[in-house]
Parts: structure tokens; sequence; C-alpha cells
């Protein structure tokens, strides 16, 4: 018997500071984006010290298996929440984008 082979992981590193209002966006596009991968995937939302309502919301997220949490202590600035979230992430590639859509999710296919 052959073994099968496994499918790749890609994982996305999203670090959210006060982003409340852009976050139900981002998660329909996610949500949207994950389903046409031809790759098994994860979501890394890393809290970097919101003091709006983003770290419950991504937590309410994180009840979706695709979705991780990882919350710092404070806002430490983003270059250390990308690395938090790198060094949580399992996946074969990693794919860093910010929260407030910027660059839009979608372009991921391409990758």
């Amino acid at each position: 018997m052959v073994p099968r082979k496994r499918k790749d992981l890609v994982s996305f590193v999203i670090p959210v500071y006060n982003e409340e209002d852009v976050l139900p966006q981002l998660f329909e596009r996610m949500d949207a984006l994950l389903g046409r991968l031809d790759a098994d995937s994860e979501v890394i939302l890393v809290n970097d010290g919101s003091a709006d309502s983003s770290l419950q919301m991504i937590r309410t997220k994180a009840a979706d298996p695709h979705y991780h949490v990882v919350d710092l202590s404070r806002n430490f600035g983003h270059q250390i929440a990308i690395t938090a979230g790198i060094d949580r992430a399992r996946g074969d590639a990693i794919i860093i984008m910010d929260a407030d859509l910027q660059d839009p999710p979608e372009v991921a296919i391409d990758l």
C-alpha cells in the first residue's frame, strides 16, 4: 500500500492591534480564502495589547479550528507580534498579513 501524501500546511500570521471595526470583514474574507486553498491551513491571530474588543472577537473566532490566538500581555509592536505568530505557526509556508486589510487576503492564492 502506498502511503498517502500529506497536504501542505499554510499558516497565516496576522497581528491585531485595535482592529474591532475591520475584524468582521477580515474573518469573512479569510474564511472564503481558506475554502479556496488547495492546502490545509491555519490562521494565527496575534493580539498585540489591543484596548478595544479585538481580543474578545478573535477569541470567539478561535472556536473555528483553523483559527488560533496568541495574546501578548501588552503592546510590544508589529515586529514582535509577527515573531510571536511565526513561533506558533506550524506551516510549510507562512504568509504574514496585516489585519487592516491593507493587503487583500485573496492575493495569497497567487503565492
